[in-house]
Order: structure tokens, then C-alpha cells, then sequence
């Protein structure tokens, strides 16, 4: 592919510009006319218009495509857009990245196809096959607003800003054109429709606008361009508001009537005036019975038409409003529009059966007969007989002429049109449908037998004036005009309506077919057009319908009208499969014989190619050596001239050469002389730089010798000053320790005391205690003498209890050992770690250590002390719980005191019992985390040690 340059002035061709080698579909231009970008489905190209050289081409992956690449206006900002969303901004000079704009929302599920952009640079417009539009803010580099256009608009074909003079380039008028042709303005911020331009009936293919937004150019579908006034298409948005002031008139003597309501057509739309109030007609619906009902919602179609009342319509008018006939024909025949399932019967590509369409049918219009293949492929890949169908295109070529701007409807109105009114055509693929030629044939018989046996003596049978009919639809035998006012009668009946066409047209022909002899003459009467009146043979058609019986009438043998299923199209499998796959396999099988023959030639063509290209190389090597031998002879005579010329020249350089040698050596002499005076001169020089060099060796030895004392009386000073520090922290060190000391003799002092006063105070409550015993003792005596007969059961009984009670407390004391050998092994333990850690201490630190070692073995024998004391306390102020036992044993011998009572007594002893050992296992307990904290302070203390260590490591070498 390649782009012409062309002079407008002078419509000169100014250069070519290679490089693309797929079409291009888009050229953006620089605002200053210097620099292009062309684009093409796999690369993007940057163009020097000066020069018309490429200076810079991008290349993307094939999966990925590009959508657009364009300048923004005004700047040099290069917009590259891609298919799978991704949009980037480049600067134009480097070819740096800018920024990545930021993926769209997964809500909005839209694949970018239109861009556009004010003329100030700031907001990017996108969109694609939805009714969403996408504004992006390139300054923020964000999705700002999110435009819903009507449900009514499904695709967005193209996108283009209204541009004002006085906005500062900042457009708010955005110009959308749809599928529908219809392009639609609105305003980017109040999101209101302005107006629009285009209709259903009169499409837009293509639009622009003028650089100052005056006028609109747009191509419509049916091949004319239309220049729009933007003034004239806002005058009524702009228009003034009303006054307030209104003056009430009298009214006319005429009352006008409808010819008076004027309808201005402005701007390719018609605007109708408003229908009053009054004229709306107030309607009642009436009940009806269940039949009428019944037919009733049958005859309804959608959009809100009537089937009975359109037929009303036809038949007075013999044709539909052509303004609505395509709305009509979509509401007969009930068009699904499945968009998703007609979008994947294209997304299949074009069938093979219709790849070389163009050689069998050519066709002047390029696109007509892309619609055409792409229609007939769509139908291929929906039933695979239509692949071999013949007639196929004979039978879709006038609907596909008739809706080439909308496939969608194309391929459901020939859908529909094989599965109701092709019924049983398929049967006796792939001949003609015999048994509909011969419903043809019977109602022709009854009809007109005349001219069927007319047709018999000339040999000519149904296929010759039935079938070309049918399989055409008429279209080589009516005009544009006859044939859609057929069609309007076709699909507004029952499917055999367009059989008793074909009888019709036959009859209403009788007499040129009756004047005809030869077989040639039928042929191309049926394939032909006549000079025959439509609206005869529709009412003939009508008449046939009516008059024919029933036993042969095709109503009865084809079924009722069925439209296509919503969401995906019905299964066609009415055909006999067995034969179409056969055809089908011996069509692959030709195919691919055709290409081994295709591949067998080409190789043989190859071969004779080498063979023809071996010979021509032959003789050229031939000619050559002829050529290289002459050559040579030549070459070697000059050869001979130049060794006798080399010869008398090498007598003359010898020459030369004696007297060059004689000079050398002069000149050799010479320059040994100045060598040796200049070898002389730099020893001296040599001398004199060593001998200042040692010089200031000696200066620079001394300056170090005086530097290196300097450091060396700094070093003392340093050293000195960290004597004093250290003495006077290890100062500080002892008077700690002595303090220590004298606080742990104060406590030890204080601790003695309270420990005499508690012993001087036991002495005291012991002889108290001990008079007070000694008097209960004797009066007790003679009662504990009456009563020792009677208690020594109980006694033994007491005995066993004390016995298991002193192997319960032995039990407990073993326990109590056990516990603190494990203490104590703990605490070897942790001495050990604690001697690992401490392992480099000297012995300073081993004397820290005895000495934490010596006030735990003064805390444990200080808690005994202290627990043997209160003990002694306790036993000492309690001596009646050992005597009054006894004093009751005898109340209760001598009758005083109940049995219940004894027995509460020996419960009392049992609870002392469990309250002593209580209070030893309290004991244990305090002694236990006394013993677990004075081991946590002595490794907090080892740390705090250790990290003053590290914090003076000069202090320590020193």
C-alpha cells in the first residue's frame, strides 16, 4: 500500500509514500503542517511532510490492533488508541510516553471504536457498539461523565465536536451519529439533545463538520450529500423567550380547516404542528366473546399494528406507504432482531462456498456485493444446505439490494422467507422442488388447461415456467416498483400465496405463451420482464385463491406463518442431510484434488523454471570464461611491458639509492654527535632533580617527626584524661557498693532486733501459758483418770487418724524436699547460664557472684527462722486445743455432753491438721517467688553491667 501527496493548486502529484501493507484508514495532521500520522490496522507511521520521509513507525501485536492515532489539536500530543481500551499519550518530538490513561470501568462493558476531541486539547470523547459514551479529562487523566444516549441507539459510528467561536475551543456540542443514520447533538454538560439531523427512511453514512461550525456536509445512505446550516438547525434552540405582554384577537369569519396546517420541512426533517386538545377522540373498549378474542390477538402484531386491518389497508390501496413499508414488513413478518446471534453467524467469516462470488455473479457495486457475501455466508454457517444452494443468491440478491444498510434485517426477512414461503423446497435437493412444482401444475390444470397442454406439446414442464419464477422471487421478470407491491401482498398472506403467484402470472400470460413455439422463447419469457400489469395478476392471485378447491389447494398442504424465534434462530434441517453431506464430501474431495494438481503443476513449473534458469546460467558462465580468457592474453602482454619498464626503473633507483646512502651516513654522524650532547645534558639535569628531590625528602621527614610528637603529647593528654575519668567513676563505683554495704547492715541489724523481741515475747506467752495449763492440768486430772476406760477405743482411733496424718505431713515434707532439690538445681542452672554469660568477667565479678550467693542462703535461713518462730507463736497461744478434747471425753463419759459432739471435736483436730499443712505450702509458695524475683533482679543487674561494659570499652583497655 502507498499514500500520494498531491498539490492542491495545481492537482500536481508531489510524492509517493511507502510502507503500509495493509489499507490505511485514518491520516492526522499537525497543526503546524509539518509532521502526519497515517494508520492501518497493524502499524502506525510518523511522516516528515517536508521531506515526505517516515521518520518513526509504530508496530504492535497482532492481537492487539489499533483503533486510532491522531494529534491532539494545537499541541504536540500524539493519542494512540488501541482495541483492547488502552490509550496512551506521546510526545511528538521524543517519542516519550507522556501518561496511559486508566481502564474504564468494568460496568461499562465497551470496546472504544470513535474518538474525538475539543479544540482545546481537555476532554476526549469515546465510544463504541453501546449507547455509552465515555469524556475523559486529559488534564486529571480520568473518566469524569459517562453519557446514556437513548435505548434506541445501539452503535455509535462516529463522534465529532460542534465548534464555536466563542468557547475558547472548550466545544460543549458533541455530534453523535448512530446506527440508525440518525446523528444526534447534544450538550456535554446539561447531557440534552439539541436537535439532530438524518431520518430512518434518509440515513447518514458520513459526516462532517467545517472548521468554524457553520455548516455540516453529510453523505447518506442512498448516495446524496446534504449540507446542513447549524444556524438554521439551533435557530430554534436559540430563539428568545416569549413576551409577556399577549393581546387577545378576535376570532376569523372563515373557521379554517386541515388544508390550512402548514408542515415545514427544514434541515432534511419535517416538523408537523402539535395536535390540539380537543381533537383527541375518547375510545371505550368493548367486551367480546372468546372466538372473536382469539382472532383478534392472532391479527395483532408488534408495534401496535393489526394484520386484518393492514390487509383492509392493501387491498384499497394495492400497496403499503412506501415512507413505512420497510416498518410494515418488519412488523408482518415479526423480526426477532438477534443481535448476538447474527453478530456470531458474521464473526464466522465469509463461507467458502462464496469466496469467489464475485466471478459467478459480478456485480458493479463493491458494497452490495460484500452485503451479499456476507449475507449468504451467515446463512451457510446457519444450515449448511445453503452452502450448495444454487439459487441462493438469485433468491437473497433483491432483499439484500433493499436493505444493504441494515444486515441484521436482510438476513432475518430471507430467513424468514425460506422457512415459510420455501416450505418443502428442500426435499428433493438438489433437483427442484417436485412436489411444489406439482401443486403448481394441479391449480394450473384446473384453472386453464388450455394452456397447460399447450405447455405439454412444446415439451415445456414446470421447471421451465414455475420454477425460474420461484427462484428468482420475480425479481428478472417485475421492476423495483411491481416487485415490492408483490411483496406487500406476499407477506401479508399465507404462505401459498406465492405459489398461486406463479399460477397467476402464467394466466394472465396465456396469450403471448400460447403464441410461443419454441422452447427458447419459454426461457427467456420467464427470464425476461413483460409487459404485464402487477396489479392484474395480484388480483388474479386473489381470485385463484378463492376459487381453487380444496383437495388441491396449496393452503392445505403448507403450514401457517411461524417467525423466527427470540434470541437464537430455529434449526433448519428440512433438506435430505444424507445428500448434502455426500455433495459435501465429494466437493472436498474435488477441492483437494484440484490442489494437488494445483501443487503438483506448480512444482513441475518450478522445475522446468530451474532447468530454463540452469541453462541461461550455463551459457553465461560460457561466455564469461570466453571473456576471461581474452582478458588474461591481454593482461599478460601488458604484464610484459610493465616487468621491462619495472627493470629500466630499478637502474635508476639503485642509483638514487648510492647517493641516499651516502647521506644517510653523514647525516647518521651528525645526529650520533647531537645525541651524545643531549645524553650529556640530561644526566646533568637528572643530577640536579635528585638533588632536590633529597632535599625535600629532609624537609618532609622533619615536618612528620615534629606532627608525629604533636600526636604523641595529644595521645598523652587523651590518656591522661581518661585516667582521671576512670578513677573517678571506679571512685563512684565504691562508695555505691559502700553504701550498699552499710544499708544491708542497717537491715541485717534490724532484723536481729525484731527477731530477739520476738523470741524474748515467745518465752513470755510460753510461761504464761504454761501456768495456765499447769492449773487446768490439775483440776483435769481427776476426771481424765475416771474417764481413760472409757476413751481408749476413741484414743486408738485418734491414734490411727495422728498416724495417717504424720504420713500425710511426711508425704508433704518428702514433696517439700523434692521441690527444693529442684530449686536448687534450677538454680545451679541458672548460675551455670549465668557463668556462660559472665564468662570473660574477671574477678570481680565472681566475688559479685558469692556475694549474691551468700544473702540468698541469709534469705532462706532468715524465712525458716521466721516461719519456726511464728510457729512456736502460734503453738504457744493455742495449748487448750491439745487438753480440751479430753475435758469433753470425759463430759461425755460422765453423760454432760451429746455423741455429736465428740465427733465435731475430732472433726476440729483433722481441720487444724489441714490448716497447718495450708499454711507450710503458703509458706513454700512465698519462699518460691521470693526466690524467682531476687533471681530477676540479678539478671537485670548482669545486663545493666554488661551494657555499661560495652558503652566505655576504653575505660576497660586502659
Amino acid at each position: 500500500m502507498f499514500l500520494t501527496c498531491v498539490e492542491t493548486v495545481t492537482k500536481e502529484l508531489v510524492s509517493w509514500m511507502r510502507g503500509h501493507e495493509s489499507s490505511v484508514f485514518s491520516i492526522s495532521v499537525h497543526g503546524s503542517g509539518r509532521y502526519a500520522i497515517t494508520t492501518s490496522s497493524d502499524t502506525a507511521q510518523l511522516w516528515d511532510l517536508d521531506t515526505f520521509q517516515r521518520k518513526r513507525k509504530l508496530n504492535i501485536l497482532q492481537s492487539v490492533g489499533i483503533q486510532k492515532v491522531f494529534f491532539l489539536p494545537f499541541s504536540n500530543t500524539i493519542l494512540s488508541c488501541f482495541k483492547d481500551n488502552s490509550i496512551f499519550a506521546w510526545e511528538c518530538d521524543t517519542l516519550v510516553c507522556k501518561y496511559q490513561l486508566p481502564a474504564p470501568p468494568e460496568s461499562s462493558n465497551i470496546l472504544y471504536k470513535v474518538f474525538a476531541v475539543t479544540r482545546d486539547g481537555r476532554i476526549l470523547a469515546a465510544g463504541g457498539k453501546s449507547n455509552h459514551i465515555h469524556l475523559w479529562c486529559l488534564e486529571a487523566k480520568q473518566l469524569f461523565r459517562i453519557i446514556q444516549m437513548p435505548t434506541k441507539v445501539r452503535a455509535i459510528r462516529h463522534l465529532e465536536f460542534l465548534p464555536d467561536s466563542f468557547d475558547a475551543g472548550s466545544n460543549q456540542v458533541l455530534g453523535v451519529l448512530s446506527q440508525d443514520g440518525i446523528m444526534r447533538f447534544i450538550n456535554i454538560q446539561t447531557c440534552k439533545l439539541l436537535f439532530e439531523i438524518g431520518s430512518l427512511d434518509d440515513g447518514i453514512s458520513s459526516s462532517v463538520i467545517s472548521p468554524h461550525g457553520r455548516y455540516i456536509a453529510s453523505i447518506m445512505e442512498n448516495g446524496s450529500l446534504n449540507i446542513y446550516s447549524v444556524q438554521t438547525l439551533t435557530k430554534e434552540i436559540n430563539k428568545p423567550p416569549p413576551p409577556l405582554v399577549k393581546v387577545i384577537e378576535d376570532l376569523p369569519k372563515k373557521k379554517g380547516n386541515s388544508g390550512d396546517l402548514k408542515v415545514t420541512v427544514t434541515s432534511g426533517r419535517v416538523q408537523r404542528p402539535a395536535k390540539p386538545r380537543e381533537s383527541k377522540i375518547q375510545t371505550r373498549i368493548l367486551k367480546q366473546d372468546l372466538t372473536g378474542s382469539f382472532e383478534k390477538k392472532e391479527n395483532e402484531l408488534s408495534d401496535g399494528l393489526n394484520k386484518k386491518r393492514l390487509q383492509i389497508l392493501l387491498k384499497g390501496y394495492g400497496e403499503f406507504p412506501t415512507k413505512y413499508r420497510m416498518f410494515i414488513w418488519r412488523s408482518l413478518l415479526q423480526l426477532p432482531e438477534n443481535h448476538t446471534a447474527f453478530s456470531n453467524l458474521i464473526d464466522k467469516g465469509i463461507h467458502v462456498a462464496f469466496l469467489n462470488l464475485q466471478k459467478k455473479y459480478p456485480i458493479k457495486s463493491r458494497k452490495l456485493l460484500r452485503v451479499l457475501q456476507r449475507t449468504l455466508s451467515a446463512l451457510a454457517h446457519w444450515s449448511t444446505i445453503f452452502s450448495d444452494t444454487p439459487y441462493l443468491p438469485l433468491l437473497a440478491f433483491p432483499f439484500v439490494k433493499l436493505f444493504q444498510n441494515n444486515q441484521l434485517i436482510c438476513f432475518e426477512v430471507v430467513a424468514t422467507l425460506i422457512i415459510n414461503w420455501c416450505q418443502h423446497w428442500f426435499e428433493y435437493f438438489p433437483n427442484p422442488p417436485i412436489n411444489i412444482l406439482s401443486m403448481i401444475e394441479n391449480v394450473l390444470a384446473f384453472h386453464d388447461k388450455e394452456l397447460l397442454q399447450h405447455f405439454i406439446n412444446h415439451d415445456v414442464t414446470s421447471q421451465l415456467y414455475a420454477w425460474p419464477l420461484l427462484e428468482t422471487v420475480f425479481s428478472e421478470v417485475l421492476t423495483r416498483e411491481e416487485w415490492l407491491k408483490l411483496f406487500d401482498n406476499v407477506f401479508s398472506n399465507h404462505p401459498s400465496f406465492l405459489l398461486m403467484t406463479v399460477v397467476a402470472y402464467n394466466v394472465c400470460s396465456r396469450a403471448p405463451l400460447l403464441n410461443c413455439k419454441r422452447k427458447d422463447d419459454f426461457e427467456y419469457f420467464f427470464h425476461h420482464r413483460n409487459n404485464l400489469d402487477i396489479s392484474a395478476v395480484i388480483r388474479e392471485v386473489y381470485r385463484l385463491l378463492d376459487t381453487t378447491p380444496t383437495d388441491i389447494h396449496p393452503d392445505n398442504m403448507l403450514d401457517a406463518f411461524v417467525a423466527l424465534t427470540k434470541g437464537q434462530y430455529p434449526v433448519f434441517n428440512q433438506y435430505p442431510k444424507f445428500i448434502v453431506d455426500y455433495q459435501t464430501q465429494e466437493r472436498e474431495r474435488i477441492r483437494n484434488d484440484e490442489l494437488d494438481y494445483l501443487r503438483e503443476r506448480q512444482a513441475v513449473e518450478d522445475m522446468q523454471a530451474e532447468v530454463d534458469q540452469q541453462r541461461v546460467e550455463d551459457e553465461a558462465w560460457y561466455q564469461k570464461q570466453e571473456l576471461l580468457r581474452r582478458a588474461e592474453e591481454t593482461r599478460r602482454e601488458i604484464l610484459l611491458q610493465e616487468e621491462e619498464k619495472m627493470i629500466q626503473q630499478r637502474q635508476r633507483l639503485a642509483a638514487v639509492r648510492r647517493e641516499l646512502k651516502v647521506k644517510e651516513m653523514h647525516l647518521q654522524d651528525v645526529a650520533r654527535r647531537r645525541l651524545l650532547q643531549l645524553q650529556q645534558d640530561q644526566r646533568e639535569m637528572e643530577l640536579r632533580r635528585l638533588d632536590d628531590e633529597i632535599e625535600r625528602k629532609v624537609r618532609m621527614r622533619d615536618g612528620e617527626i615534629a606532627a608525629t610528637a604533636k600526636d604523641l603529647e595529644m595521645r598523652h593528654l587523651e590518656l591522661e584524661s581518661q585516667k582521671r575519668l576512670y578513677e573517678k567513676n571506679l571512685s563512684r563505683n565504691q562508695e555505691a557498693v559502700a553504701k550498699e554495704m552499710r544499708e544491708n547492715a542497717d537491715a541485717y541489724r534490724q532484723k536481729a532486733d525484731l527477731e530477739e523481741h520476738m523470741f524474748h515475747r515467745l518465752i513470755g506467752t510460753d510461761q504464761t501459758q504454761n501456768q495456765k495449763i499447769h492449773k487446768l492440768i490439775e483440776e483435769n486430772l481427776a476426771k481424765a483418770e475416771q474417764a481413760c476406760l472409757n476413751t481408749d477405743w476413741r484414743i486408738q482411733a485418734l491414734h490411727k487418724q495422728r498416724c495417717s496424718d504424720l504420713h500425710r505431713n511426711e508425704c508433704y515434707q518428702e514433696i517439700a524436699k523434692l521441690l527444693r532439690k529442684n530449686r536448687k538445681k534450677e538454680m545451679e542452672v541458672l548460675n551455670a547460664m549465668m557463668e556462660g554469660e559472665a564468662k570473660k568477667w574477671e574477678e570481680a565479678e565472681e566475688k559479685d557472684f558469692h556475694l549474691k550467693s551468700e544473702k540468698k542462703t541469709a534469705a532462706l535461713s532468715d524465712a525458716s527462722r521466721r516461719w519456726f518462730l511464728e510457729k512456736e507463736i502460734h503453738d504457744a497461744q493455742h495449748p487448750c486445743d491439745k487438753v480440751v478434747p479430753k475435758c469433753r471425753d470425759e463430759q461425755v463419759a460422765s453423760g454432760c455432753l451429746p455423741r455429736t459432739s465428740q465427733l465435731n471435736d475430732i472433726s476440729e483436730m483433722e481441720s487444724l491438721t489441714q490448716i497447718s499443712l495450708n499454711q507450710r505450702k503458703m509458706h513454700w509458695d512465698a519462699m518460691e517467688q521470693d526466690l524467682m524475683e531476687r533471681v530477676r533482679n540479678l539478671r537485670q543487674r548482669l545486663a545493666t553491667q554488661a551494657q555499661n561494659r560495652c558503652q566505655t570499652p576504653h575505660l576497660l583497655a586502659t
